[in-house]
């Protein structure tokens, strides 16, 4: 490798990667979110990049067409990916952001490409029970509400612009997590490792079990925090996305 060297830049990154690092964890946001999910994260977790995805049509790319449903996005991202996957790799993605992660993971196999060492999942249910998701049934105006109570919950106060922009990203993205049904589990050629927030209100440890069906190697960590605590990036987080290597 060449010290220093960077990959041509794409809109799918918030920065361009390095080739300082031997290995690469690719960081898939939540609905109605962005790369900047993760800008608390540190810039390598052990030897390994840490690669926020910044998914079309939020934040620097608002001007981006939408990706409609998980399965384009997928496809797509599997593109991206493909002259990045030179050295060793895992994916994390936290809650709806595991379905296309791990539809991704399916493209990149199918396509005889190299796969990812983990793939790590954070509180989100297996892709069969997706449709289980208490925001799936929620009305407009709770959502809103919900979105208000995040951005709180961020030490912010939420102005009405600020509002009405997050809801513009969150009904795409939600209708897209509305769409998306995998009927049956199909397995992935890497371990999984499922991620439980022991105060997350909104997911139990026992809705996390479907994942089992996902691998042949699944593997269950309880971690300290609430549903949006992985944007602190909390040590305990850090210490398992740096177990795989």
């Amino acid at each position: 490798m060449t010290t220093g060297s960077t990959t041509a830049t794409s809109p799918w990154f918030v920065r361009p990667l390095s080739d300082d690092h031997p290995a690469r964890l690719f960081c898939l946001p939540f609905s109605g979110s962005g790369a900047s999910a993760f800008s608390a994260w540190p810039a390598a977790i052990g030897d390994a990049e840490v690669c926020p995805v910044q998914f079309p049509g939020r934040e620097n790319r608002l001007a981006h067409p939408h990706y409609g449903t998980y399965e384009n996005l997928a496809d797509t991202l599997a593109d991206e990916l493909e002259p990045l996957l030179d050295r060793p790799y895992a994916l994390f993605a936290h809650c709806a952001g595991a379905m296309p992660a791990y539809e991704t993971v399916l493209r990149l196999a199918e396509r005889g490409l190299p796969g990812p060492e983990r793939l790590f999942v954070s509180g989100q249910p297996a892709p069969h029970d997706a449709s289980r998701d208490r925001m799936l049934t929620m009305t407009e105006p709770e959502l809103r509400a919900e979105l208000e109570s995040f951005i709180r919950g961020r030490g912010i106060e939420p102005r009405p612009d600020m509002i009405d922009l997050g809801m513009y990203v969150l009904l795409r993205d939600h209708a897209a997590a509305g769409a998306y049904r995998r009927p049956e589990p199909v397995k992935v050629d890497c371990s999984v490792v499922v991620l439980h927030w022991r105060d997350d209100p909104d997911v139990s440890l026992d809705e996390l079990e479907g994942w089992r069906q996902y691998a042949d190697s699944v593997e269950f960590r309880v971690l300290d925090g609430g549903h949006y605590d992985f944007m602190n990036a909390p040590k305990d987080l850090l210490t398992q996305l740096a177990s795989w290597r």
